[in-house]
């Protein structure tokens, strides 16, 4: 557009001919013609197109923002605002267990969390200290980590998918001084143990037969039975800006990163979703995601802890059970699943639903039309953003494929672009004042957002690595000086400011709503098969949604067959990053900036076999 210099045009015609002695409306009329005829009209069509897109998305920014501020005044936390609600609506369902039916109110949500809250202070923890929650998504999953949050003990909440090495990784980088654990996990568990410090302090939630007992483990039900269930006699002096819990996130460059959630980032992230889409009180919200992840503890849960409404929780997807469980429960859906429900044969109960809203993200235009006309849902709820991330977006008015739009108007009030980036390295490029290139529309770049740590909305609380958090900030990026997060993914946008996700930069890619770090599975092949050179991809495969993983490999020269690689790829890695396909190279090349790529070999012109369930090659 250019509206710099057609306004300036349209200003100085106007205050010409002013000084010519004609009437103002004259004046008025041929400064417009002017600005319409000196390409302004572009400007005026994408102010008539997403006026009203723009002016929802300003009252949302605007109601949130007000919201956190109250909060931060009265010195709340995201336990004291969930205790708050609790108060208002003891009796309410808070958390349904689809799985066994179990229904927790307020109430029960509250009491659990504050027996949780009192055993650990009785235990000798402190404000500050980190324990690992390591459990499937079920109730009192997030009572733990809101029973700690209120005696300011902090969460790191572990993938249950994790096995040996990146579980004891993933352990120690928190700097837990102790692992809950539930009785699901306790194989999982017993497989580190000797790579665990003896000082490690272990819990065991749930169900856990007696040859399953580690000898150093505790049971955690028969303590929280007996702990006081009263409020704490004295809260801990945390503020917003303290942090709740870590969520573990796919590394770009090697094993899983604790990204921090301090109060306010949580209760951002959920409000966002709350107004975004409209969400009433009386809604009741599916949320069959993992709870160690954001979408599905905070987005999801969230709505439960923030804003009182109730939550069904599925710790594993069923799709042949969805639509009985929304027309059970009277839900709302929130998932990124829409996918495998469209494979189902159809039904009549999939009409007979109250889902008004699907919200998740990745959903392809294509399936996005068929799912709304099969299923009747009306509004579907796109977004984009990361756990840790100060430039998220949201799909506000449903069009069609997009994850979310930035104003095209009001350009300063959400200080997010899209920059050129160098394809090789994925580093910014710079003009000659040594400030990144703003991408046109159309033209792909990488997503960033401008950092103001003073401003809930903006800041960026980074990892618990140091060196990881400053990989991720340019400066210089907006003007002289500033700072921005780098969200490693590749967006485009159009000329009303829709933005589209293009593609995930970096050694990670996604495959059945999990995040795969190509590096992690490199380093497990390497030595499962004798440290042979291994290069793991991500490769698009038509009909399907996500990447399954696909490797080169230098011919070996230890003996081993691909009966034995499955059975081991199996035991040391969980299923999303399991190799799907493998090819054998003779010749080998690195390549900056540490992929390793056969001489000729184009991951784009890979046409792999559909990867079938349960088979690693």
């Amino acid at each position: 557009m250019r509206t710099p210099g057609a306004g300036t045009a349209s200003v100085a015609s106007l205050g010409l001919l002013w000084l010519l002695g004609l009437p103002w409306t004259w004046s008025a009329a041929a400064a417009f013609g002017v600005y319409v005829g000196s390409g302004g009209w572009r400007f005026l069509r994408i102010v008539c197109k997403t006026a009203r897109r723009d002016l929802f998305g300003l009252s949302v920014l605007i109601r949130v923002r007000l919201e956190l501020r109250r909060h931060r005044r009265a010195g709340d936390t995201i336990p004291r605002i969930f205790q708050a609600v609790a108060q208002r609506q003891p009796e309410r369902l808070a958390l349904v267990d689809a799985s066994s039916g179990i229904c927790w109110t307020f109430a029960q949500l509250d009491t659990y969390s504050n027996a949780v809250a009192n055993l650990f202070l009785q235990l000798g923890f402190a404000p500050g200290d980190v324990v690992a929650v390591f459990l499937e998504g079920r109730p009192e999953f997030v009572g733990l980590w809101l029973g700690l949050a209120k005696a300011g003990v902090v969460a790191a909440l572990l993938n249950v998918n994790l096995r040996r090495e990146p579980l004891a990784f993933c352990l120690g980088t928190s700097a837990a001084k102790a692992l809950i654990y539930g009785g699901e996990m306790a194989a999982a568990v017993a497989e580190v143990s000797e790579q665990l410090g003896k000082s490690l302090l272990k819990f065991c939630s749930g169900d856990l037969g007696p040859e399953s007992v580690l000898p150093d483990t505790q049971l955690l039900d028969p303590m929280l039975a007996e702990a006081p269930t009263t409020p704490l006699a004295q809260a801990p002096g945390k503020g917003m800006d303290d942090r709740l819990f870590y969520i573990y996130t796919s590394g770009t460059t090697g094993l899983p990163k604790a990204a921090i959630v301090v109060h306010s980032r949580y209760y951002r992230i959920a409000a966002f979703g709350h107004h975004s889409y409209s969400m009433r009180a009386n809604d009741v919200l599916y949320d069959c995601l993992p709870l160690y992840h954001s979408a599905g503890n905070i987005m999801g849960v969230g709505q439960c802890i923030i804003y009182g409404l109730t939550v069904v929780l599925r710790k594993k997807f069923s799709a042949s059970r969805f639509w009985d469980d929304c027309v059970k429960y009277n839900c709302t859906y929130i998932g990124e699943i829409c996918r495998y429900l469209l494979r189902q044969p159809v039904r009549d109960v999939e009409r007979r639903h109250h889902v008004r809203l699907a919200v998740g993200n990745g959903l392809r235009p294509a399936i996005w039309e068929e799912f709304t006309q099969r299923f009747g849902v009306r509004q579907i709820g796109e977004f984009y953003g990361a756990t840790e991330c100060n430039c998220s977006i949201a799909n506000m008015d449903g069009k069609v494929g997009s994850c979310g739009f930035n104003s095209r108007i009001l350009t300063h009030v959400y200080p997010i672009r899209l920059v050129k980036v160098n394809e090789d390295t994925m580093e910014p490029l710079r003009d000659s004042q040594g400030l990144c290139i703003p991408c046109q529309p159309g033209e792909p770049g990488l997503l960033v957002g401008q950092i103001n740590q003073q401003d809930p909305l903006r800041r960026f609380d980074g990892y618990v690595s140091d060196s990881a958090t400053n990989k991720k900030i340019a400066h210089s990026v907006f003007r002289k000086g500033d700072s921005a997060y780098l969200s490693g993914d590749v967006l485009v946008m159009d000329e009303l400011g829709y933005m589209y996700f293009r593609d995930r930069s970096g050694d990670t890619f996604r495959w059945r709503g999990e995040n795969v770090s190509t590096t992690e599975v490199e380093a497990v092949l390497s030595r499962l098969l004798g440290q042979t050179d291994v290069a793991v991809y991500g490769v698009a495969v038509p009909e399907w949604r996500g990447k399954p993983a696909w490797r080169p490999l230098q011919t070996p020269t230890t003996s081993w067959t691909l009966t034995q690689c499955t059975r081991n790829c199996r035991r040391f890695l969980h299923p999303m990053p399991s190799p799907s396909s493998c090819v054998f190279c003779p010749k080998w090349i690195q390549q900056a900036p540490s992929r390793s790529r056969r001489p000729g070999y184009s991951v784009k012109a890979l046409t792999p076999a559909r990867p079938q369930t349960g088979s690693s090659f």
